[in-house]
C-alpha cells in the first residue's frame, strides 16, 4: 500500500472512530464539547492534533465500564492491567476486536519469522493481563500448534519444550535467561532442542540482553509492543532483521511527542509516543499518552515491509517500573507503609537482578523503640509489610528495617527509586 493510500484509510478510519467515541462515550463527548470540536469536520490526519490527550487517570475514573463504546452485550471478552491505588484498568473487546487481534498478533509472529508449522510455546502468564491470551489466539490465528503452558515451573518448561519439539518460545525476556541457565544446570545443550527463535516482551531489555539470550540458547530473540489500553500484544512487532519494530499503522495512528510541549518532535528524535486507535469497537482510545519513550525510524527497512518502524521503548517520563512484566508505582508502597504503624515517612526502592530474576528490596525507617525491640517484634513487622505489599504490588518485595534517619534526605525530589538492573 502506498503512503497516500494508507492515509487516505487512516483517515477513514479516525473519522469512523471518532463518530463511535463522540456518539458513545460520554468522556468524549464531553472533551469534544468543551473544546468545541465537530467530528464530522475531520478532513485531514493533521486535524488529529486539535484532539484531547487521554491519560491512565481518564481510564481510573472511568471504571470499569465507563469508556466502553458498545453496549455491554457486545463485550465478549475483558481483561485489566494492574493499578496504582486499588483501581485497574478495564479493557474490552468485541468479537471483531478479537479477529483483528488475533490477525495483528499474527502478522508479528510472521513478521519474526514464525509459520504454521512452528510449535509454539507461551510461558506467559494466562489471566486478565493481555499477554498470554493475545500471543495464544494470534499463534492459532497463524495456524501454528501452541502450548499453553503459562509461567512458572521452569524444569517443566524445558521438558516440554524436549518433548514437544517446540521451535518459538514466547515469554519475557529475563525468563528466557532463566530457563536458559537452568538448561545448563540440568546438564542440557541448548542445540539439542528444536528451539529456534523467541518472541519476549512485557518488561524492559536491552540490545545486550538480546545477544545473551541469542547465545545462551541458540536462538533469534526478537522484541514486540502493546499496552492492554490499546489492545495489547499485535501494536508493533520486530521483523527478522531486528532492527526497529513495525508498527500496524491501519490499525493505529502513533504520534512521538515532547513530554514537556506535548509538540511532535522533529523526525527520528526521541518523545513520548501517543497512541490512537483506527479500528477498535468497545474501547477506543484516541490520543492516548503511553508515558513510553521511543523515536520513529523513517528509513525502509531491509525486510521489503514499508509500514514505519519505531526503536524499542527507551524509558518512560513517569516512575512507573515494570519488575517481572508487573507495572509498579512507587506510590503504591509509599501508601501501604502510611498505613503501618510504627513506620517512618521516609523509604527507599532498590531494584536489582539476580539470576536474571528482578528482585525488590524495600528499605523501610521505622521509629527507635521498635528497631531497638527484641528481634521477634522485628521479624513480625518484616512479614506484616511484606504481606500487605504483595497483596497490594501483585509480586513478592523484600523488606529491611532500618534506623529512622538512615536513609538520604533531599531538599529537592527524594531519590526513592534506586534501580540497579544491568538490562
Amino acid at each position: 500500500m502506498s503512503r497516500e493510500d494508507l492515509e487516505q484509510l487512516q483517515l477513514e478510519r479516525l473519522q469512523s472512530t471518532l463518530y463511535r467515541v463522540g456518539t458513545h462515550v460520554p468522556f468524549y463527548r464531553k472533551k469534544f464539547a468543551e473544546l468545541k470540536i465537530d467530528y464530522d469536520d475531520f478532513k485531514s490526519l493533521a486535524d488529529l492534533r486539535r484532539l484531547p490527550f487521554t491519560v491512565k487517570q481518564d481510564l481510573r475514573d472511568n471504571y470499569p465500564y465507563g469508556l466502553f463504546a458498545v453496549p455491554q452485550r457486545d463485550v465478549v471478552r475483558i481483561h485489566s492491567s494492574s493499578g496504582t491505588t486499588g483501581l485497574a484498568t478495564v479493557v474490552g473487546y468485541t468479537r471483531n476486536d478479537l479477529k483483528n487481534w488475533s490477525d495483528l498478533v499474527a502478522r508479528v509472529l510472521t513478521g519474526a519469522g514464525v509459520t504454521k508449522d512452528d510449535v509454539i510455546q507461551i510461558a506467559f502468564g494466562y489471566g486478565l493481563f493481555t499477554g498470554g491470551f493475545g500471543l495464544h489466539y494470534g499463534a492459532e490465528r497463524l495456524g501454528a500448534s501452541v502450548i499453553p503452558i503459562s509461567a512458572g515451573n521452569t524444569k517443566r518448561q524445558i521438558q516440554i519444550m524436549q518433548d514437544f519439539k517446540t521451535t518459538a518460545l514466547v515469554c519475557t525476556p529475563s525468563y528466557a535467561l532463566i530457563i536458559a541457565d537452568t538448561m545448563m544446570e540440568m546438564g542440557i545443550n541448548p542445540s539439542s532442542l528444536s528451539l529456534r527463535v523467541g518472541l519476549f516482551g512485557a518488561e524492559p531489555w536491552s540490545e545486550a540482553m538480546r545477544h545473551e539470550i541469542n547465545a545462551k540458547l541458540g536462538i533469534r530473540a526478537t522484541d514486540n509492543y502493546g499496552l492492554s489500553e490499546v489492545m495489547g500484544p499485535g501494536v508493533a512487532g520486530e521483523c527478522e532483521e531486528c532492527n526497529g519494530l513495525h508498527i500496524s499503522e491501519d490499525h493505529f495512528l502513533l504520534e512521538v511527542l515532547d513530554p514537556d510541549t506535548l509538540e511532535p518532535v522533529e523526525p527520528g528524535e526521541v518523545g513520548e509516543l501517543v497512541v490512537t486507535t483506527l479500528t477498535k469497537e468497545a474501547f477506543p482510545m484516541i490520543r492516548y499518552r503511553t508515558r513510553d519513550l521511543t523515536r520513529l525510524i523513517p528509513e525502509p527497512c531491509a525486510c521489503g515491509r514499508t509500514f514505519t518502524r519505531m526503536q524499542r521503548i527507551m524509558g518512560r517520563t513517569d516512575d512507573m517500573l515494570i519488575i517481572k512484566g508487573v507495572n509498579v508505582f512507587p506510590i503504591q508502597i509509599e501508601k501501604v507503609l502510611f498505613e503501618i504503624e510504627g513506620t517512618a515517612p521516609h523509604y527507599q526502592i532498590i531494584i536489582e537482578r539476580e539470576n536474571h530474576n528482578d528482585k525488590i528490596t524495600v528499605l523501610v525507617e521505622v521509629n527507635e523503640s521498635l528497631f531497638f525491640d527484641q528481634m521477634k517484634k522485628q521479624r513480625q513487622m518484616v512479614d506484616h509489610i511484606k504481606a500487605r505489599l504483595a497483596s497490594e504490588l501483585g509480586i513478592g518485595v523484600n523488606v529491611k528495617l532500618v534506623e529512622e534517619k538512615t536513609l538520604e534526605r533531599s531538599e529537592g525530589k527524594s531519590k526513592r527509586v534506586i534501580d540497579k538492573r544491568k538490562l
